[in-house]
């Protein structure tokens, strides 16, 4: 349940209740596709209720504006107070905020003139679940980077994700992973890869994926805790040398990866450097200090 007759949204800067909000149903972006969002977590804190890289999601969704060509009329700081604002009203702590701009009435092939932005938000838990993901190789690929700008968070690219999603579970799988359209590892519908041995680790490059915000994250924790990453090109068959992998995303947070295609990780997913970034990055987002407990038996 997204919303009750009590939740408040704020549409156009404006907060109203949720259950009477309405848009115009020949919207360009309802037809078409033609349209951005992001998805941002906040989290209860000793300091209070804090939101997640705020300014990050909030740069990256004018910026998937620009590439498209939607106009953009809002400052950062601006819609950063209007989400505590809105965390506040609903009496939200550990929060999904999705913050959407969306074109108005328009059936044109053309940039939009009339342009809206809705922000809501509900509790949600983790994305993919708190158990180990068994993933399926998708037989759909990423977009292809001349067809679409890919690093932008836009809605229509998501049909690609939902198409991968839904064959996965259609074939008794947890979730997708997409390659893209060379054959090499891009990522999850909707998160990040990384896999790795001991304390190396590996991700695909940009080019054909999301830059990833909590993807950025691990790289800082990473560096923080000495593990070595490295961006590349890489084939599914190395994936399947590895020790660990796991995916990462706002929403997902860090979901450990169990098997692809039936073929587990030989490694011990908690003696793992992935189930020390999944501490670590929930001691991160939620203002704590991250003290490992042991060091993984592989790394002596």
């Amino acid at each position: 349940m997204y919303y009750t007759d009590k939740t408040l949204l704020c549409l156009d800067g404006k907060f109203q209740p949720a259950s009477t909000a309405t848009t115009d149903l020949y919207a360009q972006t309802l037809h078409y596709g033609y349209g951005v969002f992001e998805g941002i977590r906040s989290y209860q804190t000793t300091g209070g209720v804090k939101i997640v890289k705020a300014k990050e999601h909030y740069e990256r969704l004018k910026k998937s504006c620009e590439l498209i060509g939607i106009p953009f009329a809002y400052e950062v700081a601006e819609l950063t107070a209007l989400s505590y604002e809105l965390l506040e009203m609903n009496k939200l702590t550990n929060a999904y905020l999705r913050p959407l701009i969306y074109a108005g009435p328009n059936m044109s092939l053309t940039a939009p003139s009339e342009v809206h932005l809705m922000l809501c938000a509900w509790e949600w838990g983790a994305y993919l679940g708190d158990k180990m993901l068994n993933l399926m190789l998708s037989s759909y690929c990423r977009p292809h980077p001349r067809s679409l700008h890919v690093e932008a968070k836009v809605c229509g690219h998501y049909v690609n994700s939902i198409l991968a999603t839904s064959e996965a579970k259609r074939n008794g799988f947890d979730e997708a992973l997409l390659l893209d359209h060379e054959g090499f590892l891009a990522e999850g519908p909707g998160a990040n890869l990384f896999f790795g041995n001991g304390k190396k680790l590996y991700t695909p490059s940009l080019g054909c994926i999301l830059p990833g915000i909590t993807r950025a994250t691990v790289f800082e924790l990473c560096h923080e805790l000495g593990f070595e990453v490295t961006e590349g090109r890489y084939r599914p068959e190395e994936l399947g040398n590895a020790e660990f992998a796991f995916y990462c995303g706002t929403a997902a947070e860090i979901a450990g990866i169990g098997s692809v295609n039936g073929k587990r990780f030989f490694g011990n997913w908690k003696e793992t450097a992935g189930s020390m970034l999944q501490e670590a990055y929930l001691c991160r987002v939620h203002e704590k200090t991250f003290k490992p407990e042991k060091t993984p038996a592989s790394w002596i």
